[in-house]
């Protein structure tokens, strides 16, 4: 009774073999051809070629370890800074110390957010390796090496709108008085294109790469800073100034929403989307970003915060960011919504976008009240 089935199991692992088998052998032909060309040349042409293959075994290892291992990511980075304990907000003169004035905990948060994105790491985005792609296919459509940059690019999106608002609002009385020149400079800066190498087509010629751009910056910020301290620059920590500033946080968390909604309804192939991965972790870099910098906010604008009672509402948003920040899983997933296989890590992570915006609405109609 059981020998036919035996026999018809014994046929498709056979066949399975047999397919496993051809698949390997097509794989390795191109490396057989290789290697019988390659042994029947003289040291003249083999030792070049062995120097290029170690080369290239060398750059990708590198390339391997600044993609995959993140320095100074820290889900809870806003504790080192106890801003709790500053005494007052940014641009009021410090009690019991003369001609001191309390720096600004926003440009400090932005400055460290850069640091850490363009110092203490490599920018991924610029590097030539991750230009040049994956057999020319870019890194941003294959599965492999892209969660770094888009984590990346996510702080720096929320970096670059902070620039905007310090230069236009924060750093200025009521927006009549000129715009701080370091201010400016770090704005200007951090509108620079995100993928410039040394060397490139359009135009042609040599360049400084973008790197070089938001460590000017950083300098920039920290001028500011250091002029607030000794009473030379000014911070507006008004109420007017600290909706505009969750306004803009709120649209571009909107706008990153829209993005997940749309790829997880049109792209829904579980753990076979590749772009899923740099849509999860551009959204989780910007969460992290706007959770250090709302963080700094709330400090800065202490006395709008308790004047107008909105810590509650402030907690609710914090608690909503950390619980997004503890969403790591190794392997993205864009799964359906109803699905019992793979998970659905985008529509995850868009709910915490939508909660979050949603509290900076609430937090914006109480200041307009």
């Amino acid at each position: 009774m059981l020998d036919p089935i035996t026999a018809f199991f014994q046929r498709v692992f056979a066949a399975i073999g047999r397919g496993l088998g051809l698949l390997v052998a097509w794989i390795a032909w191109p490396f057989m051809a290789a290697h019988g060309w390659y042994r029947d040349r003289s040291w003249i042409i083999r030792a070049p070629i062995i120097l290029l293959l170690l080369l290239l075994v060398v750059c990708y290892g590198w390339f391997f370890w600044r993609t995959q291992v993140w320095y100074g990511f820290d889900t809870n980075m806003v504790a080192k800074y106890d801003f709790a304990a500053r005494p007052v907000a940014a641009g009021e003169a410090v009690p019991g110390a003369a001609n001191t004035c309390q720096n600004s905990a926003i440009v400090t948060v932005a400055a460290d957010l850069t640091d850490m994105t363009v110092n203490q790491n490599a920018w991924i985005s610029s590097t030539l390796l991750y230009k040049l792609g994956f057999f020319g296919v870019d890194w941003d459509h294959t599965p492999f090496f892209d969660n770094k940059a888009s984590f990346q690019r996510g702080v720096m999106q929320v970096v670059r709108r902070v620039s905007n608002e310090a230069a236009d609002n924060l750093g200025r009385v009521r927006g009549t008085s000129g715009i701080n020149s370091d201010l400016q400079d770090a704005r200007g800066n951090m509108q620079f294109d995100e993928g410039t190498w040394y060397f490139g087509l359009d135009p042609f010629g040599f360049k400084t790469p973008t790197p070089s751009y938001y460590r000017a910056s950083i300098n920039s910020w920290r001028k500011f800073n250091s002029d607030l301290e000794t009473c030379k620059s000014v911070f507006d920590a008004r109420a007017d100034n600290l909706i505009q500033l969750l306004d803009r946080l709120g649209s571009d968390l909107g706008n990153t929403s829209d993005i997940l909604r749309r790829r997880s309804e049109e792209f829904n192939s579980g753990w076979f989307d590749t772009r899923a991965d740099d849509r999860f972790w551009f959204s989780y870099g910007q969460l992290y970003a706007q959770y250090a910098i709302l963080t700094a906010a709330r400090a800065d604008f202490r006395d709008v915060v308790d004047q107008r009672k909105l810590g509650t509402v402030w907690d609710q948003m914090d608690n909503q960011l950390k619980g997004a920040l503890r969403v790591q899983p190794a392997i993205i997933s864009n799964g359906a919504e109803d699905g019992w296989l793979m998970p659905t890590h985008l529509a995850t992570m868009g709910f915490y976008v939508l909660r979050v915006r949603s509290n900076l609405v609430d937090l914006k109609n109480v200041l307009d009240r």
